[in-house]
């Protein structure tokens, strides 16, 4: 007998499709906690199913004050999806999906995160898994459009999102860091930072990105004798520079890495990407990267903790790896000194 308080998760349509894949009543639903956005994602346990575990994807209409103006909003799962697991790449398998209810029913990959099985994992295991990851940001540039015409080949990393998010950045949190409200000038300093990032972009070469390979969106399934990492939340891929999503991993709001470990797992990963820039414009790039997408996560983040305070313990940690990748930036490029001086030093 179904769990009463599945109508108010799910919505007694979204139920009712549900049972009809499972072919079996929800015994249980569970809420997951969610991420930054408005997606949310719900347990689904039907023992009498054939499939006893899933999990329900909700997507809610996307704000647009979340992306640049006139620009599209994110696509649906499907058929990105199907695309990625052709591909080898380790998204949980579907269920069904239902595009009218905005739901998607996927395969539950468990409850072990990335960022909670690193901090508990021994220094071998949490090398393991990080090694894993990196092979599939090099799987995920490998993939070609062959389905012609999905929507993540078409979108970008361009000059009009990287204006966007210095905007976020210098509305958000350009005056909690400063202390007070920034003036005209200071803000132009960060257009100009975001300007330079958005230079570097253009001359480099494009591949497909997860956009938010973080140890959030990364997951440790031991529903098998060979636990294996799995990825999800891809509907936001893009094609962007190849040092993209290693940004993401190793430049992480979620988990402290030592730098040392980090600087290894990148000197593993460079010569292994299709495009295997030089050591030099792989970490020029991999720092301008950095620059930019702590900027955008430190403004989320103040956004998030405002409403959910459990954001608000990742905050410092962010500040620090921004202002770690704009002193490096900033030793190489005289052009983004005013930026490094702007934030003030590492504590």
């Amino acid at each position: 007998m179904r769990d009463n308080r599945s109508a108010a998760l799910l919505g007694e349509d979204a139920v009712a499709w549900v049972e009809s894949v499972l072919e079996a009543p929800i015994a249980r639903l569970q809420s997951i906690p969610s991420g930054m956005g408005r997606r949310r994602f719900v347990r689904v346990i039907a023992p009498k199913s054939r499939i006893p575990h899933s999990v329900a994807r909700i997507d809610a209409p996307e704000d647009p004050r979340n992306r640049p103006a006139g620009s599209n909003p994110e696509p649906a799962l499907e058929p990105l999806r199907s695309h990625w697991e052709a591909s080898g790449i380790p998204v949980p398998q579907s269920f069904g999906s239902n595009p009218s209810l905005h739901i998607d029913l996927l395969e539950d990959v468990g409850p072990l995160s990335l960022e909670e099985a690193a901090q508990k994992a021994s220094a071998a295991d949490r090398d393991r898994w990080y090694e894993a990851a990196l092979a599939i940001i090099v799987g995920i540039q490998n993939i070609r459009d062959t389905a012609e015409g999905l929507p993540a080949f078409t979108r970008r990393l361009d000059g009009p999102l990287l204006r966007y998010k210095g905007e976020l950045f210098a509305a958000i949190s350009l005056p909690r860091l400063l202390g007070k409200p920034p003036s005209t000038a200071e803000i132009e300093c960060v257009y100009d930072a975001f300007e330079c990032v958005a230079d570097c972009v253009r001359s480099a070469p494009m591949r497909l990105a997860h956009r938010d390979f973080q140890s959030q969106n990364l997951y440790v399934d031991t529903s098998s004798d060979s636990p294996r990492l799995r990825v999800i939340d891809i509907q936001g891929a893009l094609l962007a520079p190849p040092e993209y999503d290693a940004v993401c991993l190793m430049q992480d709001s979620y988990v402290a890495l030592p730098d040392a470990m980090g600087s290894a797992w990148l000197d593993r990963l460079r010569p292994a990407l299709p495009d295997a820039p030089s050591p030099e414009t792989f970490r020029g790039r991999f720092d301008l990267l950095a620059l930019a997408r702590k900027a955008k996560d430190h403004a989320r983040l103040l956004e998030a903790s405002a409403r959910d305070s459990r954001f608000a313990r990742y905050i410092e940690h962010t500040e620090r790896l921004l202002r770690g990748a704009a002193e490096r930036c900033a030793a190489r490029n005289p052009r983004l000194e005013r930026f490094a001086q702007l934030l003030g030093p590492r504590t």
